[in-house]
């Protein structure tokens, strides 16, 4: 399952024993690591990335999930590594592109105090307790959520309800006076204009996942082929 995790720690030794724990888990096949940071909230408030790494063909795919987490979490500083990468950097619009939820953010900026480092991954996982039991050993505090597909729907549910409304104002067209007609006709233009822009960012949000899905197999493929090289 597709997760965002955040491991807060209370300082940057350990945060990089964290890291370094997650990718042993990758290594060992428990997960698989697509993206990964290390952000340092300092003691006035803002903050910093201490690394970032997004190698290989996912590092320019993540910009509604990992890209824009790091831009919204890692400030101005995080904008700009997440579009040096070719992402999605962090803007409050971008939390409709997450697919985590406000709640999420919440907590995980409940938790990531001044002077405290945390570790930023995109990953997938079969089940919770490797990470969890390797980073409480650390003295990190866990926090994950599933990517969820819920912004997809409700941008399907408002171009039927577009549709819907365009539907309806038409046929007023159709039966009005003529005194009436150009003002429904002004109206029906400018939904047809937003109409389309819906339709073609739809259409790019589709286009990016299909990018991102083809991108993490490929990952996946590379790994299971060095795996078995290894293992000759």
């Amino acid at each position: 399952m597709d997760r965002m995790l955040v491991v807060v720690f209370d300082n940057e030794k350990k945060a990089y024993e964290g890291e370094k724990a997650l990718l042993q888990l990758d290594r060992e096949g428990s997960l698989s690591v697509y993206a990964h940071a290390v952000l340092a909230k300092k003691a006035d408030g803002t903050t910093v990335v201490l690394q970032s790494d997004d190698s290989g063909p996912i590092g320019t795919l993540l910009g509604t999930t990992w890209g824009a987490l790091i831009g919204l979490l890692g400030g101005p500083i995080g904008a700009a590594i997440g579009a040096g990468a070719g992402l999605v950097a962090g803007s409050a619009a971008d939390l409709k592109e997450l697919r985590l939820g406000s709640d999420f953010i919440a907590d995980v900026t409940k938790l990531l105090l001044p002077d405290r480092v945390a570790v930023v991954a995109e990953i997938d996982e079969d089940w919770t307790t490797p990470v969890d039991t390797r980073m409480e050993a650390i003295g990190g505090t866990v926090v994950r959520r599933s990517l969820s597909e819920v912004q997809e729907k409700i941008d399907d549910e408002h171009v039927a309800a577009m549709k819907a409304d365009l539907a309806q104002m038409k046929a007023e067209h159709a039966k009005a006076q003529a005194d009436r007609k150009a003002k429904i006709q002004e109206k029906i233009n400018q939904l047809e204009t937003k109409l389309q822009a819906q339709l073609e960012k739809s259409k790019q949000k589709r286009e990016a996942a299909e990018r991102e899905a083809k991108a993490k197999a490929e990952v996946l493929k590379a790994k299971a082929a060095a795996a078995k090289a290894k293992a000759k």
